[in-house]
């Protein structure tokens, strides 16, 4: 990779106005390279070009659509090792999270590649004699994607494909701390047979970028992942065009710890939940409700394999827990650090920066008891490496505490009682429930999304994407006489 790299827009690598610097967060002494900031006149050169291949994309026929997502997904999964090593120095996931990350990635492209051909509709009788109707779906035109850094790769595929196998354009606006990811993606689907324009890469800003998409009459519809306050940004921007929109935002998730739990399994799944990814994840279970019957033995289990955990360099051998993505991320860390005490919590062990070999935004991971849902730590979304032990009496109390958030993306329960598992599932408010199983961890052949603050519009993923990347017509035809 040069050390300047472009926009790829209208089926061009175009220079940018201005260039950012992309820093490893292991190492901050490491920069993988400088990436074009897109101008506003190079966004609408997109948005125009989108127009014309959109329609040519309509045109295709279905098994070549069909063969040039498969040929994405398949280059992505074998070259997984490369592309996630790639990865995971930009964003600083450890290694095997990365590689992990882009084979998923491309497993997203060959599932709608599939989803290409499975064309079907409906038929019916008019209630007028003689007249037939036809129901089908039809593409939205061109698709906004502005994606995050935290699965640079995954989370912008699961937009990606489904916009592409559904007919759509795509303009693409990355998160600016993972621009080389966004890159090598954009070069697998540039060498494919499609129209000039149908897929364009356009770095830039939320503010500026970001905020245009939102707000630009010739998107007809917008998908986005990120925090609560940008996504009702991004919503008062598309409501003035009555622009379709999807939001995934933020989250507060509770693994629920009863005291039949299998302890094993209550501990591998809390540290999962709680630090896999460095805890950058919107599934991260940052609240663990604890049946105060177990309490202390849970904490003490779940101290210790807290406190065993490495942190190191992303690519280093041996490394379970990576830096934080930047030093903003890593302040705000340690902020609510500051703020887990001040509210009362005692910190069992973790929660201080590291200084290691290489310069680098490490900190140790951190479990915290003495919490409940009245504090601000409780309350908002941390991304980080942060757990906080909430005790309760009962089961009852459990799902109360559970469910007391402004957010509802993942809720889960630990235990081998199969009627309190079958009443969590009914019960939680939460957009997916995991029962002995840690709150991260989806598929893709199925929907995902939250409830309330966590989650607006249609969901993602599975057969279910086509609520967003599709509209539905109806057509009446009169039948000829024979």
């Amino acid at each position: 990779m040069s050390n300047l790299t472009n926009n790829f827009i209208a089926g061009s690598w175009i220079e940018g106005s201005s260039y950012v610097a992309n820093i490893n967060p292991s190492d901050t002494n490491d920069t993988i390279g400088q990436y074009a900031q897109a101008s506003i006149s190079q966004l609408e050169d997109a948005l125009h070009a989108s127009k014309a291949a959109q329609q040519k994309w309509t045109e295709t026929g279905l098994e070549q659509r069909q063969a040039i997502l498969m040929n994405i997904g398949e280059e992505m999964m074998a070259r997984s090792a490369e592309l996630g090593e790639l990865l995971s120095r930009e964003e600083g996931k450890p290694l095997a999270e990365g590689k992990g990350e882009v084979y998923r990635a491309g497993q997203f492209f060959t599932y709608y590649a599939a989803e290409v051909l499975r064309q079907s509709g409906d038929t019916a009788d008019s209630v007028r004699a003689g007249v037939e109707v036809d129901v089908r779906r039809e593409a939205m035109g061109t698709v906004a994607i502005i994606s995050p850094w935290n699965f640079p790769t995954a989370t912008a595929s699961w937009k990606i494909a489904p916009a592409l196998a559904f007919g759509n354009a795509v303009i693409w606006k990355p998160a600016n701390l993972t621009p080389a990811s966004a890159v090598a993606l954009t070069e697998i689907i540039s060498r494919q047979d499609m129209p000039e324009g149908l897929f364009n890469l356009v770095m830039g800003s939320g503010s500026s970028i970001g905020q245009t998409l939102a707000e630009s009459s010739q998107v007809d519809a917008i998908s986005f992942t990120g925090s609560y306050d940008v996504g009702r940004q991004i919503a008062a921007a598309a409501a003035k065009n009555l622009t379709k929109f999807q939001l995934e935002l933020g989250s507060k998730n509770p693994l629920v710890i009863m005291d039949d739990a299998d302890m094993d399994v209550a501990v591998a799944a809390a540290t999962a939940g709680a630090y896999g990814s460095t805890g950058q994840k919107c599934t991260a279970s940052s609240r663990l409700v604890v049946h105060e019957k177990i309490h202390d033995e849970f904490v003490d289990r779940m101290s210790k394999s807290t406190s065993s955990l490495k942190v190191g360099h992303a690519l280093e051998e041996g490394t379970q827990i990576g830096p934080a993505v930047s030093e903003q991320q890593l302040n705000s860390n340690l902020g609510y650090m500051d703020l887990a005490r001040k509210e009362g919590c005692e910190v069992v062990c973790g929660g201080d920066a590291l200084e290691l070999a290489t310069p680098g935004f490490y900190m140790q991971p951190a479990l915290l008891t003495g919490g409940d849902n009245s504090m601000k730590l409780n309350r908002e979304e941390l991304f980080a490496p942060m757990a906080c032990v909430i005790k309760v009496a009962d089961y009852d109390e459990a799902l109360k505490v559970a469910n007391d958030t402004d957010f509802g993306l993942v809720s889960g329960i630990i235990t081998r009682s199969l009627s309190r598992a079958s009443h969590f599932r009914r019960n939680a408010e939460a957009g997916c429930v995991m029962v002995n199983l840690p709150t991260a961890g989806t598929d893709y052949h199925v929907p995902f999304g939250g409830r309330k603050n966590s989650s607006f519009g249609p969901r993602e993923q599975g057969q279910y994407a086509k609520e967003l990347y599709t509209q539905v017509k109806t057509s009446y035809i009169l039948a000829g006489n024979p």
